[in-house]
């Protein structure tokens, strides 16, 4: 339980050694996080070991030696259900995860919305953030796909903007990096998949399918060939997906390793610049990534228009 890995990570803190856990930044918990008092001691497990309490309601949760010493003596002690396992997270609660994705459209709706209504002819700081965003996914746009692209420029401006912004707003401290989910990045994946997809079938009907037929192939190989397109285009959500959420988590994970060392005194001021060095590495990463995604999404959008090899 969490509680009872809490506490053993104390103990360990206390013999003097480290105790820091660089995943736990990634946890889903609830918004609203329930608590209840244990007000009795439980059944003691094996050999006298496990400590448990019950809970006003009812519930059994694992204590440490110092909290069942405080119910012990007729006290009360405040046990969170989450982390006792008690508390779920299901499909309609609210979590952290809910609560930084709805930042992330809040800041993009300052940026794009509430920055450029007074616009003029010499913009102020916001505007030009704003319009520098703009004319970048635009020439992405008309760069890979060409003009018969332009139209989807709204949907491909969305998962950049909300990509860079989730990316950026990851790095406050205390924040939560919605994209190091696979969850959320696979969405976004299959979303941009199933679009294309559909889209191709729809603007060419069944001369979609010459995009794994590579014509300028020697007439043996095109049936290997075919199966490999075939595969590597069904592969394209997984590897769009993962990159992001890899490469977000795999950098908030070692700076908390970098910060944790910067406990032990020897080290701590190559831990304080490798915490600097990684924290300036991740702001670049943010925006690469956010900038691989789309300009991928921009790659199938290609496919989806101009199928033929």
């Amino acid at each position: 339980m969490a509680t009872e890995a809490q506490g053993e990570a104390a103990a360990h803190g206390a013999e003097g050694g480290l105790a820091f856990h660089p995943m736990d930044q990634f946890i889903v918990k609830p918004l609203f996080q329930a608590y209840d008092n244990v007000v009795a001691l439980g059944e003691p497990g094996s050999g006298g070991e496990g400590l448990t309490g019950l809970t006003e309601s009812g519930h059994e949760v694992a204590l440490t030696a110092k909290q069942a010493l405080e119910v012990e003596a007729g006290g009360s002690v405040a046990i969170n259900l989450f982390e006792a396992g008690i508390q779920q997270v299901h499909w309609y609660t609210i979590t952290n995860v809910t609560l930084w994705m709805a930042i992330t459209v809040l800041a993009i709706v300052v940026l794009l919305i509430l920055g450029t209504s007074k616009r003029a002819t010499i913009p102020n700081r916001t505007q030009s953030v704003a319009e520098l965003a703009y004319g970048f996914v635009y020439k992405m746009i008309e760069d890979v796909t060409g003009k018969d692209g332009i139209k989807y420029f709204p949907y491909v401006m969305t998962l950049f903007m909300f990509i860079v912004f989730a990316n950026f707003l990851g790095l406050l401290p205390m924040a939560f990096t919605t994209t190091s989910h696979i969850a959320v990045t696979a969405v976004l994946a299959f979303a941009v998949f199933f679009t294309v997809t559909i889209l191709g079938f729809v603007k060419n009907g069944a001369h979609f399918l010459e995009l794994f037929w590579v014509k300028s192939a020697p007439l043996a190989l095109r049936p290997v060939l075919a199966i490999i397109e075939l595969i590597s285009y069904f592969v394209r959500p997984v590897s769009h997906s993962v990159r992001l959420a890899g490469n977000m988590m795999a950098g908030h994970a070692v700076i908390k390793v970098f910060a944790g060392f910067a406990a032990i005194a020897a080290i701590a001021p190559l831990s304080v610049v490798a915490v600097a060095a990684m924290y300036g590495l991740e702001v670049l990463v943010s925006f690469i990534q956010a900038y691989v995604f789309t300009i991928l999404t921009c790659v199938y959008l290609k496919d989806a228009l101009h199928p033929s090899h």
